[in-house]
């Protein structure tokens, strides 16, 4: 099996590029990045491949940039610009961008006939109340980010008859890998906790519980779509657990009960305490057993000799 990965060398790509021997199946591998975020150490010291891996360096937001390519049997598609803060100040840019990688993934998969692993997000949620579910019909997306990711999962639902395609929507992603950044709930606790420095909370949403993902989940999961042709034209949420600020903040006072906090305040935070389910992906596939206390830990880990 030939698979191309979008978006290669990012927090999830590069975990999927360093684990991909896992995945029996793929003997070929085709990983474009464009290396916007410089993340060239995520090609440091890949293991021995059983699959051929090839890198490609490519902008695919520009048009026909995957005409000519040669056909593969699966797409993960991971390439976009993610952060949903950036996305307020710069919705144009995000929109061309995120909009163009989606349209010429889209395009790429229905010439070719090529499976789609699509990664969403649990963002695109936005106000809720309750317990809220993949059959919520009221999505309010709060940032340009979420908005792109909602018009893609659209877009799929016309083309169900062209071709096959899952659509994960992803909780925010906690754990190590090569590409990792530090921009998203977790890994910015981490960095700043290493650095002595107070943690980043948004004011107003310390008891407000929010969808995580652990990377060895999201893993698992692409895993299973790969092996199993799990492709069922459908969408499914994709989370390790709902965990509150505070809940968090409490793993880390575990190391240092004087640890200080600095709250600012967002435009994205949600004016409800909702939670995400994910039983429609655990009761018909499997549960996701990963915890973020150990994501988090062994975050701390890898920063173990700063003061």
């Amino acid at each position: 099996m030939k698979i191309l990965i979008t978006g290669g060398l990012g927090h999830i790509g590069s975990y999927i590029l360093h684990n991909i021997n896992k995945i029996k199946i793929v003997k070929k591998v085709y990983v474009i990045d464009d290396f916007s975020t410089q993340r060239y150490s995520s090609l440091f010291n890949l293991p021995n491949m059983k699959a051929k891996v090839i890198f490609i360096q490519k902008n695919l937001s520009l048009k026909n940039s995957l005409n000519n390519f040669e056909k593969v049997d699966v797409v993960l598609h991971l390439a976009s610009i993610t952060e949903p803060e950036f996305s307020l100040k710069n919705k144009k840019k995000i929109y061309q961008n995120n909009l163009n990688l989606f349209n010429n993934i889209l395009k790429y998969c229905k010439n070719k006939s090529s499976k789609l692993i699509h990664v969403s997000s649990t963002s695109v949620y936005g106000d809720q109340k309750g317990f809220v579910d993949e059959n919520c019909k009221i999505l309010k997306p709060k940032s340009p980010y979420a908005e792109i990711k909602l018009i893609e999962e659209k877009k799929l639902k016309k083309n169900t008859k062209k071709l096959k395609f899952i659509t994960y929507r992803f909780g925010t992603i906690a754990g190590i890998s090569k590409g990792m950044r530090f921009h998203t709930a977790i890994n910015k606790f981490c960095l700043n906790f290493a650095l002595n420095k107070p943690l980043p909370l948004w004011k107003g949403v310390e008891n407000k519980p929010s969808p995580y993902l652990s990377l060895r989940d999201a893993f698992i999961v692409i895993k299973f779509t790969i092996e199993k042709n799990f492709f069922k034209n459908d969408v499914y949420n994709i989370i390790s657990e709902n965990l509150t600020l505070n809940q968090i903040i409490k793993y880390f006072k575990k190391y240092n009960k004087k640890l200080k906090i600095k709250y600012h305040s967002s435009s994205l935070v949600s004016k409800y305490p909702y939670i995400i389910t994910n039983k429609k992906f655990s009761s018909a596939v499997f549960k996701l057993k990963s915890k973020i206390s150990d994501d988090i830990k062994l975050t701390l880990t890898q920063f173990k000799n700063l003061n």
